[in-house]
């Protein structure tokens, strides 16, 4: 099967329909809502999607995915393939062209330079980088001109386009991070949150976990755009805050990940000012299990790392039982609606990627009770709580603020509890659990709670580098300032050797035969992950913002240079 069938047509040409500027920022302001706030502008230092997304206004990798998933030149003259000459015919390399004459908003030259310095920067050894999944496989990057880049890789590789594409990995300006390598990333402030870039607009002002201005780049590539001359991003408060901020008091243009429930969607669509839009990609909530011990008792450092297993769930039947206690269609008709569906899946999509697997969909509050008998957890003392050698089955359930997943937590305490065990729960502010800060003890990465649950989702279509995040390697802690991937602390030499084949193995089909296995390992093999609903992206559109287009594949900020004040 040749190289481009596995693309999913990700050389095919890419324009939108062009819109009537009158000049670069002519229509004033736009402003823009994630009350998940921002924390920082460096995808590199977080995993949450609101820092990536917003970062995305300014950093540009070299390639990006539009809103059907295909592959379009961001940076790149063009998308390379081995028909084209830009990927080798062993699959071993892939060339990318500069366009010509590209500047960074500081009116200095982009080149080649800055693309092989990221790679050094999310690769140091001395280092974290919350995006070194994108990076996997790599044995040198060169840069035999200041336009050209040759990504070489250690084998075959029959999707050459993770590193430097998507929103989760943008090109950093060499001259203003070299300083920030290693140990010292984390502590350049000025760079992670005023970062010089490509895109359409430049940073004037940062307050963290709080507001973001942005205006138009002067230096932008397309001297008509953007349209809008400032861009707010406003941070904090709740989805339902955020939502009605766009459809019921037209504040706002835009709200990202407007969480709420199909009644208010319906109440809040009826003041006529905006509409929701949604569109199913590959996001999915779920509830990660904690392989680690987070116990306090243990020393600051050792919490949550591979030093100490966890005591109870170390039991597959234990985890087993939690994921078969839950009533996800109930999830989804509470929280999401026709928004949501339930799922076994990490990875719902597409279709060539997900696995047929629904055995967890029909709640079993009988078979788990009788699993954590088997286990040994049985109710001694009558009080309702299984325990085991004197101890009770007890565990703390973390996630981030917000209605719907405050919900979902008071649900699934229930069925728990049904089963005999006892859960505390915590709600975190998004910005702190999302934010990445190495300092905090409340962030998913560091995962100090026995499970958490969250949504996140991969760039494009292929799901290679989602994947890579559960590697042995990828283990979030002290050594890599917690900014590894590997939120669970899941480590299985079979699931990394099934990996190797995946970044090997040619073809659409069989490369999905593989992402399959790799999903069940992690699902319905280990239940280290307990999927709950393929979340649709649900956001809110005032009706005076055009240009905007939803986009699951990559950043929905990913044409924010088109957008338009409409009357």
């Amino acid at each position: 099967m040749k190289l481009k069938s596995i693309l999913l047509g990700a050389a095919a040409s890419f324009a939108l329909a062009p819109a009537a500027f009158a000049e670069r920022g002519s229509d004033g302001e736009v402003k823009i809502f994630y009350y998940q706030a921002v924390s920082t502008l460096n995808a590199y230092l977080s995993s949450g999607t609101k820092d990536v997304e917003a970062g995305s206004l300014v950093l540009e990798p070299l390639a990006g995915f539009d809103q059907d998933g295909v592959l379009f030149p961001r940076l790149a003259q063009d998308i390379p393939t081995v028909e084209n000459g830009g990927v080798s015919a062993d699959l071993t390399s892939i060339t990318w062209k500069l366009k010509e004459g590209l500047v960074w908003s500081d009116g200095s030259p982009v080149t080649s330079a800055d693309v092989k310095f990221t790679w050094e920067y999310c690769t140091h050894p001395e280092g974290g980088c919350a995006q070194g999944a994108k990076y996997e496989g790599i044995s040198a990057v060169e840069t035999p001109d200041d336009l050209t880049v040759v990504v070489k890789f250690t084998s075959p590789k029959p999707y050459p386009y993770q590193p430097f594409t998507g929103g989760t990995a943008p090109i950093l300006q060499k001259a203003q991070f070299e300083a920030c390598l290693g140990p010292a990333a984390s502590s350049c402030t000025e760079q992670n949150t005023k970062p010089i870039g490509t895109g359409p607009f430049v940073v004037t002002d940062f307050k963290v976990n709080d507001v973001v201005t942005l205006e138009a780049n002067p230096n932008y590539r397309d001297a008509a755009k953007p349209a809008f001359a400032k861009v707010t991003i406003k941070g904090g408060g709740d989805a339902l805050g955020a939502a009605s901020a766009v459809m019921e008091t037209g504040e706002f243009d835009y709200a990202w990940n407007t969480q709420i429930n199909p009644e208010q969607q319906e109440q809040m669509t009826a003041a006529g000012k905006g509409k929701f839009v949604n569109a199913f990609g590959t996001l999915v909530e779920r509830i990660e299990i904690n392989m680690t011990d987070p116990s306090p008792a243990l020393a600051e450092g050792e919490r949550s790392t591979t030093k100490h297993p966890h005591p109870v769930f170390s039991d597959i039947r234990v985890r087993k039982a939690l994921s078969m206690a839950i009533d996800r269609q109930t999830l989804v008709d509470i929280g999401y609606g026709s928004a949501g569906r339930p799922t076994c899946n990490l990875v719902p999509a597409p279709a060539y990627q997900a696995s047929d697997n629904t055995e967890c969909i029909a709640q079993d509050i009988e078979g788990a009770k009788a699993l954590l008998a088997e286990a040994g957890w049985t109710d001694t003392d009558g009080d309702g709580i299984v325990d085991k050698d004197g101890k009770k089955l007890s565990i703390l359930y973390q996630t981030s603020v917000n209605a719907v997943r405050q919900d979902f937590q008071a649900l699934v305490k229930g069925w728990w509890n049904e089963i005999g065990v006892e859960v505390e729960l915590k709600s975190v502010d998004a910005s702190v659990f999302f934010g990445g800060d190495a300092a905090s003890p409340d962030t998913f990465q560091k995962f100090y709670a026995d499970v958490e649950m969250y949504a996140n989702n991969f760039d494009g279509t292929d799901a290679e580098p989602y994947m890579a995040q559960y590697l042995c390697d990828k283990i979030p802690s002290p050594e890599n300032q917690w900014q590894g991937e590997n939120i669970n602390r899941f480590c299985d030499p079979a699931y990394d050797e099934l990996f190797k084949t995946l970044s090997t193995t040619t073809g659409i089909e069989a490369r999905g035969e593989v992402v399959k296995k790799l999903n069940e390992m992690l699902t319905k093999d280990s239940y280290v992950v307990i999927p709950l609903v393929d979340r649709g992206r649900l956001s809110a559109q005032s009706n005076t913002l055009g240009g905007f287009i939803l986009n699951t594949w990559d950043t929905e900020l990913w044409n924010v240079q088109d957008w338009v004040r409409v009357k």
